[in-house]
């Protein structure tokens, strides 16, 4: 594969963080976007390979760039047309679903408003070969009728899911009217080491080792499938040099788990008794009871397969935590909101 430029909108998030190592790792040249400061380095798995590589994933192969794509849209703009990338990956996103009940406007101007404005300009720029949208299952609404297939047939039940949901149909108007070079990722529960602390494996295993009580909303009885971030991002990395403009991929494992089991796994694990720290809540309005994505067209097209069983990627993940255990007990556990 011959190096090109990449430009990663929300390279700060987990999946954004992992998509640069992967494609650091693969030998591109990588332009990171994020309206953050970059985060604390044991949040970015490309400064761990930059840290312990002298050949590949290098620090004159990653650019960063502070830039808020709400207020800063012809900044970035002229970030692009001076990179002029072939390949630009988005990640960015309001992304917390019970939040977006109680800030319903923020989601939809992050998640559409800013978005359309930015791929109104995008589909004038020549150059780019690929634009790849990551985008969410909650569009499908819950999967009660099993495992299903790439669609648009969409019953969104958040604001947060909504917001996603029209930027899909949004960027799918732009591919048929203009060809415009998207392609859609749908992953199931990304998760592995560097996640942000108030997602359930993390925040699992924090409250494992310190007895600090973790709440499960419905008691844990929602199914997911929990797919390893680097299975996921070699896909979309994948995914955005192989795949056809106009495509969606389901990118899953085969095996969904209660959030309940998981907790338990993950207990079992830490070796701490589950009843000592996980305390049952009500239910969070408008939660999916399961997201189960059919992942048998990446799998057949593409011959991919996920290569981390959750029990490897558990166990993983523990090693983060206890290796950072200090240094996470002083960060928050809990979402922070920015407008």
């Amino acid at each position: 594969m011959n190096k090109i430029s990449i430009l990663v909108i929300g390279s700060n998030s987990f999946s954004g963080s992992h998509f640069v190592n992967e494609a650091l790792l693969a030998g591109h040249e990588v332009w990171g976007v994020s309206r953050s400061p970059e985060l604390d380095k044991v949040f970015l798995p490309y400064r761990w390979s930059i840290s312990s590589s002298d050949s590949i994933a290098t620090k004159e192969n990653f650019h960063f760039n502070i830039i808020d794509l709400n207020t800063q849209l012809q900044n970035l703009l002229d970030l692009i047309n001076h990179v002029r990338p072939s390949v630009i990956v988005n990640f960015a996103a309001q992304g917390m679903v019970a939040e977006s009940w109680q800030n319903p406007t923020d989601w939809y101007q992050t998640n559409v408003v800013s978005q359309v404005a930015l791929h109104d300009a995008l589909r004038h720029m020549k150059f780019l070969d690929k634009y790849v949208h990551v985008t969410t299952p909650e569009v499908y609404g819950s999967t009660d009728e099993g495992w299903l297939a790439e669609n648009y047939n969409f019953a969104p039940s958040t604001p947060y899911a909504v917001s996603r949901a029209a930027c899909d149909l949004h960027l799918l108007s732009f591919y048929k009217a203009y060809d415009f070079p998207v392609i859609f990722t749908r992953a199931a529960n990304v998760y592995g080491p560097g996640q942000q602390l108030y997602r359930i494996i993390p925040r699992a295993i924090l409250s494992a080792r310190t007895g600090t009580p973790l709440p499960l909303h419905g008691g844990g009885y929602s199914e997911r499938c929990f797919i390893h971030i680097r299975d996921a991002m070699q896909a979309t990395l994948n995914l955005a040099f192989n795949a056809e403009a106009g495509s969606t991929w389901h990118l899953s494992t085969k095996n969904p788990i209660s959030i309940r089991s998981l907790v338990q796994k993950i207990a079992d694990y830490c070796g701490a008794d589950f009843n000592d720290f996980v305390e049952d809540t009500g239910e969070r309005l408008g939660k999916d009871q399961s997201y189960l994505l059919d992942s048998s067209s990446i799998r057949r097209r593409f011959s991919w397969s996920d290569k981390i069983s959750l029990d490897d990627g558990l166990l993983e993940s523990i090693a983060w935590v206890d290796n950072h255990l200090d240094k996470l007990k002083s960060l928050p556990w809990t979402y922070q909101h920015k407008s």
